[in-house]
């Protein structure tokens, strides 16, 4: 069973910047799409940035466009999630999620490996 690990979550003010990482803890998973949600309280889990890991091919939700950016970096088992300009509706948390087989990058049910998650929290 592959397992997710994600880090960096924390408290920053308005304006700051976090870095997110997750990867998979089996070394001879090789993922299609690999992508982050988060979920605020209250609110349902919406998709955030995912990246098809083949070719480099990237989404985004419209609000977190131009601030955050989605990469891997060496291996396919791990993506990032770099998070500027934070505001406090990105107060969430933040899961990691990977599929072996992906057709629309943000269709969360086609994602089958999901992380505990890790929190942001961003303050005025």
């Amino acid at each position: 069973q592959v397992q997710l690990v994600e880090s960096g979550g924390g408290s920053v003010q308005a304006g700051g910047s976090l870095k997110l990482s997750c990867v998979a803890s089996d070394d001879a998973f090789s993922s299609v799409c690999m992508a982050w949600f988060r979920q605020a309280p209250g609110r349902e889990r919406e998709g955030v940035a995912a990246i098809r890991t083949n070719v480099g091919n990237t989404w985004y939700t419209y609000s977190v466009k131009g601030r955050f950016t989605i990469s891997q970096e060496g291996a396919k088992n791990s993506v990032y999630l770099q998070l500027n300009s934070l505001k406090p509706e990105d107060t969430a948390m933040y899961y990691c999620a990977a599929s072996s087989t992906c057709s629309v990058l943000n269709r969360e049910s086609q994602y089958n490996f999901w992380g505990q998650g890790t929190q942001v929290t961003v303050s005025t």
